[in-house]
């Protein structure tokens, strides 16, 4: 028969609760986040937005139909600055995108408290 062992939980002894504090933290800036977010989507996809104009923009002629490879492979780069190597280990570059949505969130809540719409 096997033998169990009667303090297989031993080594979690250290491990210590989130305060209240973290957690409140945590939900203010995923708070941050769903705002930037929706901000983008707005901005993005309303008529006459800043997706409708970009494209426009791009598919204008020939010539700027070129930035098309530069846009991919500019976006390529950053994936592999964001992606860590290694799946066990993470990279503190990978936490960049949600800051710079959090600060874009931040923007769209003071835009929101100022004009009343984003």
């Amino acid at each position: 028969m096997a033998q169990i062992e009667p303090n297989k939980y031993l080594k979690n002894k250290d491990i210590k609760a989130e305060s209240k504090l973290s957690v409140l933290a945590a939900i203010i800036r995923f708070g941050f986040m769903l705002v930037g977010i929706a901000g983008l989507a707005v901005e993005l996809f309303k008529d006459n937005g800043l997706f409708s104009k970009i494209m426009n923009k791009l598919f204008e002629s020939t010539t700027t139909m070129l930035w098309i490879p530069v846009i991919i492979f500019v976006l390529w780069l950053l994936n592999r600055w964001f992606s860590s190597p290694n799946k066990s280990e993470t990279k503190r570059s990978g936490d960049l995108p949600m800051y710079i949505m959090m600060v874009i969130g931040a923007y769209y809540i003071y835009r929101l408290y100022t004009t009343g719409s984003f």
